[in-house]
């Protein structure tokens, strides 16, 4: 097939499309750097460490100094004179389990120790499971109670020396309570919201401590995840069952995988993968209705090819001489974000080679042109520091050395060529394979069902899937 290249179309796609790679390799950056992971990770969400000292339910309760214990001063005269305390951050909810535990040190006069989940409206002068919006499970009684003054028969009492624990499973939308190690019980959980995990004590000399996971739990918290998680891939499975139902063309696999090499231009492995199915069916109707059809794939295949290889072993001065010969119009801007990945790749492989003298001239005159984005200023920054380190690639920026590096800025080439295209109609659809926008759209999808379950739950992760379904 005839290689055809668009000499007069404006590269006004290179913007966006550069600024795409630039924000992958960002995310990568803060992905693989451990000093940033935690803060920008989607799924990370501070736990509870303490008791809240701030908000209190006055003289009734005394917290301690490691905001760990809590203890009963005074005798109650009343039903609202309870020493309430809840955590300092409320349950994280993107995860299939949380869970926390208190020891009853002393059960004191009455025993009248809770346990329990309240919401930020929760009167501090209440027993968990008093007031709408929250649950506990009561040692003097053993009783559930759940919104009401009336509590529900659920398990034994506990007292002094007992370790009791209450948990949220947000894969079966449940409650549940441990005493000394075992499962009390579940309740549904009909809170959508946040919820606090909360503790109180109500006669004189109760006393407790509170584990929010900085010691081992004495409740095997691992076994129970493993059970729902046990449960989960059954029910994959079940799912599975239903998909193998549904009917699907037969090279429908065929069609998206093979749209998959041709957008990345992997012409050999396109060959060989045609030899191998002895089939040159085209790419099913479903890839066309993505937008990403036959005649948009092959599209320059075999020049993106030659570009990929040359940039994936490093020769990244081969590859800007063809690409300004075949395609002048993506490097009319020298100073395009295009520009300065190509620019950063070759500084990284002077220093991949130890030509480090090299690495600091080409640097000085290449960079230069780039400081008037502070966007672009962080990996400027992250591509000089390999120069501080005797051992680059065992350094926090040493993602940078490795091939995964190489195959963004390819990727980048890769796309910003595809988007020179005249027939394409949508040039957005150059940075993405018609594989990748069905995985988009099943991430999209997963996000708004946790997001119709009040964002509670698990969040849609590729990796875990394929995994469940190897085992």
């Amino acid at each position: 097939m005839t290689e055809t290249t668009s000499q007069n179309k404006s590269p006004s796609h290179n913007g966006f499309t550069g600024s795409y790679f630039v924000q992958v390799w960002r995310d990568t950056s803060l992905t693989l750097n451990p000093e940033s992971k935690s803060e920008f990770d989607e799924d990370c969400e501070e736990a509870p460490t303490a008791l809240d000292t701030v908000n209190s339910s006055g003289g009734f309760s005394l917290v301690g100094p490691d905001k760990l214990s809590v203890s009963y001063p005074s005798v109650n005269l009343h039903g609202h004179d309870v020493g309430v305390v809840q955590a300092n951050r409320p349950a994280p909810m993107k995860r299939l389990v949380y869970y926390f535990e208190i020891l009853v040190k002393n059960a004191g006069a009455k025993g009248q120790i809770a346990i329990g989940f309240t919401t930020s409206a929760f009167k501090l002068r209440r027993q968990p499971g008093w007031e709408a919006n929250s649950y506990g499970y009561h040692g003097d009684d053993g009783l559930l109670y759940r919104g009401r003054g009336k509590g529900d028969t659920f398990g034994p009492t506990y007292s002094t020396g007992d370790t009791v624990g209450g948990g949220i499973n947000y894969a079966t939308q449940q409650f549940f309570f441990t005493k000394n190690g075992a499962v009390v019980g579940t309740v549904y959980k009909d809170v959508k919201g946040p919820v606090f995990p909360t503790v109180a004590v109500h006669s004189q000399s109760e006393e407790i401590t509170v584990n929010f996971g900085k010691d081992p739990f004495v409740f095997d918290l691992k076994s129970l995840v493993s059970v729902y998680q046990a449960y989960e891939a059954e029910h994959r499975s079940r799912q599975q069952i239903d998909i193998d139902k549904i009917s699907v063309p037969q090279d429908a696999g065929y069609g998206i995988v093979r749209s998959y090499l041709q957008h990345y231009g992997y012409e050999e492995t396109l060959q060989l993968f045609d030899l191998a199915s002895k089939s040159t069916v085209p790419p099913i109707s479903l890839v066309s209705e993505i937008g990403c059809g036959e005649e948009n794939s092959v599209y320059a295949l075999n020049q993106r090819r030659i570009l990929r290889q040359l940039i994936r072993c490093g020769q990244v001065d081969d590859a800007f001489a063809k690409i300004q010969e075949w395609y002048p119009q993506i490097m009319k801007d020298d100073s395009s974000i295009i520009c300065f990945l190509l620019h950063c790749q070759k500084f990284v492989e002077l220093v991949r080679g130890g030509r480090l003298e090299e690495a600091i001239l080409y640097g000085r005159r290449e960079f230069q042109k780039f400081k008037i984005s502070s966007d672009l200023d962080e990996l400027v920054k992250d591509c000089a520091a390999l120069l501080a380190y005797e051992q680059p690639h065992k350094s926090v920026v040493g993602y940078l050395l490795c091939d995964s590096q190489r195959e963004l800025v390819a990727d980048a080439v890769n796309a910003m060529i595809l988007s020179t295209n005249p027939n394409m109609k949508n040039t957005r659809l150059s940075m993405y394979s018609s594989l990748e926008i069905l995985i988009r759209q099943l991430t999209a999808s997963f996000l708004e069902r946790r997001s119709l379950n009040g964002d509670q739950g698990e969040a849609f992760h590729l990796h875990r899937i394929l995994e469940s379904g190897m085992k």
